[in-house]
């Protein structure tokens, strides 16, 4: 329930009550500030409060994006203020001081507003809205209130509604060719009812129908896997565009949309590799490899991002130079299209998997996967090493939070203190790459069941302790998570494939697929200030360390048949390990109230 309490005398004519109670808003109306602040005392401390003055003219949706969106604890347009439960006590105080500096029986001016001063008199953060050209007004005079109403029937907020739901920056194919009328799809749903959360299901679905189309393995249940795959990315961009449209935003909704999205993916390439083997190729391999680059890129992403999230004198000569670009029309799009967003991606999968095989599907996307990472690394290697930042001690937890270092490299992180705090080039990622490159070399190049492989993870170890044991502040600190990734992921494909017997690298595919989710959440409960998932968690399933010496180890041991069984075990454990965690984890912040989050890049 929300509650609104309405300042001032009313206006004839005046819509501001119909409109508060079709936003949801249960009415109060006080004719001075000491009966406002009497209202708000009254009002549940869990429940939303807002302060509206009564001669307030503007459109329905500046209201709506003024006094409804669920990400910040206090927000305020012209006219009015409002207060979620976590910026009730803020408000509160605002009200109590102005009341006695005031003397609480008049109204001069707008009460909202003035409280709105007085709360940025405080240093409070208060959320403004853009409103564009949506009016929010509190005339002063009959004649400014028949202007403000002229303004406000000259401007369709519909439209505006319409178009604001779809995401500032997204790729081309997502631009051109899904948004045009996948926001129409989303005010379908928001004025039947639909939740963004059951839009997001409903996308999970059509991906595991269309995974389980290409499964068949017959030119019939290709195509209609690639119509399924598009319509599920479809779905996928309606639901953002719904929580936009509608202002439905939740950390339950924003950790679904993402962990949804790889899933999907990820399922799609078991279901190439299903239907493949149903026609006599085995493609495994290359599904397995899809999923390890595509994750890769996306932790090059998330490290790089945290590394410079509040960076000081963050400025170099490549970023300047990407700027000028930027400012070329053409450019832009060619550089969106490159780095193969889940748009050009989804789409490039669903045509190829329609007219081609998916030993051509896997190629291409591989291809083309490992050119845009190699164009978005480069290009955040140069900016690394000619920007000034100074990375602040937050960064450098969340990048030592992704690195996922279990009990075996923290522990000996301990002993290697004294370290240099600074290696070649003011990275640690120096530190690591001899270990990390090393144990991929001797996983590749020994057959099955050598001993080698497990002398080299020791080093791993050694070396991954190593890059951990300083504070990851350097400049190129932030390629230390995906190296660790690549390791992890790319040992596990290697000795699999070595293996060469039937199950062996899908059981490793599984594996892969439950670790990846684990580092996904780690990202997730980062982006959303929640840090790291619980340490007690990273240590039973053995961290990055752990896990690739174990693997080593268990091939080394272990028969090829021996060896797909514990590659089986290890991938169920871990991932029934990381989802009830993490089921828990996300279930409980989106009852407890958690602050709301969104994201308005496309996710690559």
């Amino acid at each position: 329930m929300s509650t609104a309490i309405l300042t001032g005398q009313p206006v004839p004519g005046s819509s501001i009550e119909a409109d508060l109670r079709s936003l949801g808003f249960d009415l109060r109306t006080a004719s001075d500030a000491a009966e406002a602040e009497t209202l708000l005392a009254e009002v549940p401390g869990d429940e939303r409060v807002a302060l509206v003055d009564a001669r307030f003219v503007g459109h329905v949706h500046a209201l709506r994006l003024g006094l409804t969106d669920p990400r910040f604890p206090l927000a305020a347009i012209p006219g009015a203020v409002t207060a979620q439960p976590a910026g009730r006590q803020a408000l509160t105080r605002a009200m109590a001081r102005e009341n006695s500096a005031g003397g609480g029986t008049t109204l001069v001016g707008s009460l909202a507003d003035r409280i709105l001063t007085a709360l940025d008199a405080d240093g409070t953060a208060v959320h403004r809205p853009e409103l564009g050209s949506l009016v929010a007004a509190v005339p002063a005079d009959p004649q400014a209130r028949n202007e403000a109403r002229q303004a406000v029937a000259d401007i369709d907020d519909e439209a505006i509604r319409l178009k604001s739901a779809v995401k500032a920056r997204d790729g081309f194919f997502t631009t051109y060719c899904v948004s045009p009328y996948s926001r129409y799809i989303a005010r379908w749903c928001a004025r039947r009812g639909l939740t963004p959360n059951q839009v997001t299901t409903a996308s999970l679905l059509t991906a595991l129908i269309a995974a389980a189309c290409a499964a068949t393995g017959t030119r019939g249940g290709f195509v209609a896997a690639g119509v399924l795959l598009i319509a599920s990315f479809v779905l996928d961009c309606t639901d953002g565009q719904l929580a936009r449209y509608s202002l439905q935003y939740s950390t339950l909704g924003a950790w679904l949309d993402a962990t949804f999205d790889r899933a999907k993916e990820y399922a799609y390439y078991a279901g190439l590799a299903l239907g493949a083997a149903r026609g006599g190729d085995d493609v495994w391999a290359l599904a397995l490899g899809a999923m390890v680059l595509q994750t890769c890129r996306h932790v090059v992403d998330f490290s790089f991002n945290e590394a410079n999230h509040d960076a000081t004198a963050n400025t170099s000569p490549t970023a300047a130079l990407s700027d000028k670009l930027d400012s070329v029309g053409w450019t832009v799009w060619v550089r969106r299209m490159i780095v193969l967003p889940i748009g050009e991606r989804w789409a490039m999968i669903a045509v190829l998997t329609a007219v081609t095989t998916p030993r051509i599907t896997f190629y291409v996307l591989l291809i083309g996967c490992a050119f845009a990472a190699a164009y978005t690394t480069a290009g955040r290697v140069l900016r690394s090493l000619t920007r000034k930042a100074r990375r602040t001690d937050r960064a450098a937890q969340a990048l030592a939070d992704l690195t996922d270092s279990g009990p075996s490299a923290e522990g000996l992180a301990r002993f290697l203190r004294k370290l240099p705090a600074r290696g070649p080039l003011g990275s640690r990622a120096l530190v690591a790459l001899p270990g990390a490159a090393l144990l991929l070399a001797a996983a590749g190049l020994e057959p099955y069941g050598s001993v080698l492989p497990i002398a080299l993870a020791v080093l791993y170890v050694l070396t991954s302790a190593a890059a951990v044991a300083q504070p990851l502040k350097g400049a190129l600190d932030w390629l230390v998570p995906p190296m660790f990734r690549a390791a992890e992921y790319g040992t596990v494909l290697v000795l699999a494939a070595k293996a060469d017997v039937d199950g062996a690298l899908p059981a490793a595919f599984g594996l892969v697929a439950a670790v990846a989710y684990h580092h996904y959440d780690t990202v997730y409960r980062i982006r959303g200030d929640a840090g790291a998932p619980p340490a007690w968690l990273v240590r039973s399933i053995g961290g990055h360390d752990g896990r690739t010496l174990l693997v080593t180890v268990l091939a080394a041991l272990l028969t090829a048949s021996q060896f797909k069984v514990a590659l089986t075990a290890l991938a169920v454990v871990v991932a029934l390990v990381v989802l009830v965690e993490s089921i828990r984890y996300w279930v409980g912040a989106h009852q407890g109230g958690a602050p709301a989050v969104h994201d308005e890049g496309e996710t690559a």
